[in-house]
């Protein structure tokens, strides 16, 4: 049976008569790795048949365009996130004995146009302010009151209607632009 299958390993391995067992699996090993398809290491370990190699130049080409690449990538991220942050952060909120309390526990997580837009009372300031800091905004227990005065008095539902600065054209009526 075996024989009709690997006809070429099994022409290789002398099977005389005297010939012990261990003498046949010394000579099928050896001889195994004549046959590529035999192992699946037969080719790789063949010198004649190893894989072409890139140029050392080709690589270090490669390498060297993969670095630049990246280098640009990185420099264009940090320009679009400066950009983005705009010029300062408590210069959007308005001022007053809390606007750096404001600022840090505030817009650590959110845009200043968060904060800009609301018009709550003091009771829903109060609400807004343990909501966010059980969700995990740092308020010093000492400051709280005090921050909910200074989001009370200056985002109450008597002030105008916050006016977002606008980036684009000026959109008429219809949706179009003028």
């Amino acid at each position: 049976m075996f024989p009709k299958m690997f006809p070429k390993v099994f022409r290789k391995i002398s099977l005389s008569p005297g010939s012990t067992v261990e003498e046949r699996r010394f000579s099928a090993a050896s001889t195994a790795t004549d046959d590529a398809g035999f192992s699946p290491c037969g080719r790789i370990s063949r010198p004649s048949q190893s894989s072409p190699q890139l140029p050392t130049h080709t690589v270090k080409n490669f390498l060297a365009t993969t670095l630049v690449v990246i280098a640009l990538v990185v420099a264009s991220l940090q320009a679009l996130a400066q950009n983005s942050k705009g010029a300062s952060a408590t210069a959007d909120l308005p001022p007053g004995s809390m606007q750096a309390k404001a600022t840090t526990s505030c817009l650590e997580c959110h845009e200043a146009s968060i904060i800009l837009q609301q018009r709550l009372n003091k009771a829903a300031w109060t609400k807004e302010v343990d909501k966010m800091t059980k969700w995990g905004a740092v308020v010093d227990p000492t400051d709280r009151d005090a921050l909910i005065d200074y989001l009370s008095t200056n985002f109450s539902p008597d002030k105008p209607a916050y006016d977002p600065q606008r980036t684009s054209a000026v959109k008429n009526g219809s949706g179009k632009t003028k």
